[in-house]
């Protein structure tokens, strides 16, 4: 591998309009986040391996002579294959970490995910590069906002580039660069690899939407990026009411069985909003007028109401739309529902005073805000002076 230093990031990602609908066949748009996750990959004289997450307090290193012992045998496999994950494989991936595989938490999942994939890209070669590898994340971990996708982006991309998979891009001082198209499809396919260690059965809509950022459209089971959107400001804001994706999930089908002939046309209402809002979004691609903004408000506010309607609201999330209403701003859930995170639009000549006025009482709440884009760019190379000042000074701190 290149003896370098390099860094990599990759967008968390919200839903814009389709939670829940898509479990039923409907459209959904899903954007990038422009909070970002960060990578630092340094080769090494060490003869160790080491993988510091300062967000999770986690720091560890191993001889690389313990992690040769642990390579899969995958003589002859194609890199370009990505290799489900082989659940022999992954609890002796537990055993050697120690990592409880009943109820791993945040912490023993992410190493997990780093485990597999450095010794599944570098199985093929057999020979394992000592390196050590820091992330800094600027995403919440378990808030819905692909916080595990955009790491396992990184991962894959910083680590298949190393082996060799695929070739560094070149950014230039004060840019970032981004890989080919093709080979984002294997950085793709790799990081739901590393997704599937933590979720066991994701959608794969967070790993592709690290992957290539922008706006996707995910519509029965077919990811496909729309090509040309406007970034979106929007205030994002965490309620940290906690809740169960799978418990809202299940409620949801629940009250389709029992009232099908209400709940579906509701679901055919928000598969409609979503389809307006791809629109509106492709007719600004080219130039964003006042009456864009107002028909994404619309939706917005549309889209909410059936949510209610569906059972995935939550009276903290009432609170976010009435304070931000209140300010002539319109949000919405995003993601699972019942607590969680949502989304507020801002316009271009939104006032900054009214914008700090809602986000002071969101606080007063408990909630925590930031405002943020979506619609960012996906998976990048960085120059170390197109990294930002802070995040740079944290991952050159291990």
């Amino acid at each position: 591998m290149q003896a370098k230093e390099h860094i990599v990031s990759a967008p968390g990602k919200v839903i814009l309009h389709g939670e829940h609908a898509v479990v039923h066949g409907k459209l959904a748009l899903a954007v990038g986040l422009d909070l970002r996750t960060y990578l630092r990959l340094q080769p090494s004289s060490s003869g160790r391996v080491s993988v510091n997450l300062p967000n999770i307090d986690t720091f560890l290193s191993w001889d690389l002579s313990s992690l040769q012992d642990l390579l899969p045998d995958c003589k002859g496999a194609d890199l370009w294959g990505a290799c489900e994950p082989d659940p022999e494989f992954v609890k002796k991936l537990c055993l050697f970490a120690d990592l409880s595989d009943r109820s791993p938490d945040t912490r023993s999942l992410a190493v997990l995910a780093f485990l597999y994939v450095y010794l599944s890209v570098f199985s093929r070669s057999r020979a394992l590069p000592s390196v050590t590898v820091s992330v800094w994340s600027e995403l919440p971990t378990g808030a819905g906002l692909g916080s595990s996708a955009a790491f396992s982006v990184c991962l894959s991309a910083a680590l298949l580039s190393a082996q060799g998979a695929v070739a560094w891009p070149q950014a230039a001082e004060g840019h970032t660069a981004r890989w080919k198209e093709e080979e984002l499809e294997l950085i793709n396919k790799w990081a739901l690899q590393g997704e599937k260690i933590i979720h066991g059965n994701p959608s794969g809509v967070d790993n592709a939407v690290g992957t290539w950022g922008g706006v996707l459209r995910y519509h029965a089971g077919k990811i496909s990026p729309l090509s040309s959107v406007p970034v979106l400001r929007i205030l994002l804001t965490n309620t940290k009411v906690p809740r169960s994706t799978k418990v809202l999930v299940a409620g949801v089908k629940d009250k389709i069985n029992k009232f099908p002939a209400i709940m579906n046309p509701v679901l055919e209402s928000i598969d409609a909003i979503s389809s307006s809002c791809e629109r509106t979004l492709i007719d600004m691609a080219s130039e964003s007028r006042p009456e864009h903004y107002a028909v994404l408000e619309e939706l917005i506010d549309m889209n909410q109401h059936h949510l209610n309607v569906i059972g995935v609201g939550h009276p903290s999330l009432d609170t976010l739309c009435q304070v931000t209403l209140a300010h002539g701003l319109h949000s919405k859930l995003t993601g699972a529902g019942g607590g969680g995170c949502g989304i507020t639009l801002l316009r271009p000549d939104s006032d900054c005073s009214v914008v700090q006025k809602a986000v002071q009482e969101l606080q007063d709440c408990g909630y925590d805000c930031w405002e943020t884009s979506i619609g960012a760019p996906g998976v990048r190379l960085h120059s170390l002076s197109s990294v930002k000042s802070e995040v740079l000074k944290i991952l050159s701190s291990y």
